[in-house]
């Protein structure tokens, strides 16, 4: 099942998607407030009953995409993660934890809106990436069943501002989250709709129709029942929380020369079962 946030007629509701229809739960289910409600397979069953023999509301072109969980309680980013990748930093062997940050869902924007190059600095890269969105919370999650609590897939693009990410030693923070400079989305994509599993999902990112990242989840470090069990010790996942899972070779900084987005770029986020998600690149106004 396909899940979006959306806008439409001056508001903000949220539906399921069939082809190319929109179908507004918002107006159906009236005692849900919106997507985390439906990241139960219990409630997924109750959309499909309230759609069902209905006509579809919107099409696509007819909407306004939104995040798909708007304000989700943690955005957890798994940085250096796939193997190539790690190599890529003069790594060669696997430390013994993930690297890892947050987010703010301010940083992220939606399909289709503008990732935006701020006044001060240049250099706004892009890292294409699988996101989990966690449908079952908890605290110290085991790993052996930590799979059951992934809700959905989405594609993110964990976007940054890369010399800011070097301000002294330890400060990844503020490169990671300038406002607008990175977006998540078109919509997710339920659990059950990955019956074979999440070894080998291939996450692709183009820039201006031209392939910079292309690789598969065979070739991560930490593999996303490690990163859900990892993240959930030190604080509780709650539904609608989202694990970024890192970015392969490729990010604009590693190109030689480094090639930064610019005004007038477009880039598109690719995930196998997703679909794409596409920014253009903006100038921030001030």
């Amino acid at each position: 099942m396909k899940l979006l946030t959306f806008g439409a007629n001056d508001s903000t509701s949220f539906g399921m998607i069939d082809g190319d229809k929109v179908f507004d739960l918002a107006s159906r289910m009236p005692d849900v407030s919106g997507l985390t409600n439906l990241l139960d397979p219990g409630a997924q069953k109750k959309a499909l009953q309230a759609v069902a023999g209905a006509d579809a509301d919107y099409s696509l072109d007819e909407i306004e995409y939104r995040r798909p969980i708007d304000f989700p309680g943690q955005i957890v980013c798994v940085g250096i993660n796939y193997g190539n990748r790690d190599a890529e930093y003069g790594n060669s062997i696997k430390g013994d934890y993930p690297n890892i940050f947050l987010r703010t869902p301010e940083t992220l924007v939606a399909h289709n809106q503008a990732m935006l190059v701020p006044p001060e600095s240049e250099q706004l890269d892009y890292e294409g990436e699988i996101a989990l969105v966690i449908g079952r919370g908890g605290r110290r999650i085991p790993r052996e069943s930590a799979l059951d609590h992934i809700g959905a897939v989405t594609c993110l693009n964990e976007g940054c501002i890369r010399d800011w990410m070097r301000h002294e030693k330890l400060n990844i923070t503020q490169g990671k989250n300038f406002y607008r400079c990175g977006s998540v989305g078109p919509w997710m994509v339920t659990a059950d709709e990955f019956s074979d599993g999440y070894d080998d999902m291939r996450v692709t990112t183009r820039v201006n129709g031209e392939v910079r990242q292309d690789d598969t989840t065979a070739n991560i470090l930490y593999d996303f029942s490690y990163l859900i069990a990892y993240a959930s010790t030190w604080n509780a996942l709650e539904p609608g929380d989202i694990i970024s899972t890192g970015t392969p070779t490729g990010s604009g900084a590693r190109l030689d020369p480094p090639t930064w987005l610019r005004d007038g770029d477009t880039v598109e986020v690719e995930v196998s079962g997703v679909d794409v998600l596409l920014n253009p690149i903006e100038n921030e106004t001030v």
